[in-house]
């Protein structure tokens, strides 16, 4: 598989944000819920997937993965399968989702990636805690039910406006496609 020079930078750019938003603490964002922080970490992982492809996306998750492996801020993310397969998986989600509802409405299909992706990361990640044994099945689940509702509505106006700013900057597609 051949990637453009653009989807290369493309990757390391997200990849980046990614990192940034973690380190600064950019990442989380204070909601009114017990958990008291939703994260955006994942958006960049969901963007990419879809203006650039699941490959895009895949490089993107990978560095998000490896980031919080290695800046393990609990126990079950010093597991990379816990802190790594799930960030891969978004941009899985993320594209097939797009993909597919693109024909009918972009903003409603850069939403429900939003919202698929995020969902994604929170239920595999939470899953997998439960699965390894680094969280009981109830707490696993109220984490999901009190992170993820959130998360998932965030997700969802991040990616409409992030796609729609794209959509409309990108040289080739004299405008048209903004409704």
């Amino acid at each position: 598989m051949k990637l453009s020079t653009r989807q290369i930078v493309i990757s390391g750019i997200l990849g980046a944000v990614s990192i940034v938003l973690g380190i600064t603490g950019l990442g989380f964002i204070p909601v009114p819920t017990p958990a008291a922080n939703a994260t955006i970490m994942h958006i960049p992982v969901i963007l990419g997937a879809v203006i650039e492809g699941p490959v895009v996306g895949l490089a993107a998750g990978l560095i998000f993965g490896i980031f919080s492996f290695l800046r393990a801020g609990t126990p079950f993310f010093a597991d990379p399968l816990i802190a790594i397969f799930p960030r891969l998986l978004i941009s899985i989600t993320s594209y097939f989702t797009f993909t597919i509802l693109k024909r009918f409405n972009r903003d409603f299909a850069s939403g429900t990636a939003g919202v698929i992706g995020s969902l994604t990361n929170t239920i595999f990640v939470l899953g997998l805690a439960v699965l390894r044994g680094f969280l009981p099945f109830g707490a696993g689940a109220a984490t999901a039910a009190v992170h993820g509702p959130p998360e998932a509505v965030i997700a969802a106006v991040l990616l409409v406006i992030l796609v729609r700013v794209i959509d409309y900057t990108k040289p080739e597609s004299n405008n048209s496609n903004i409704q």
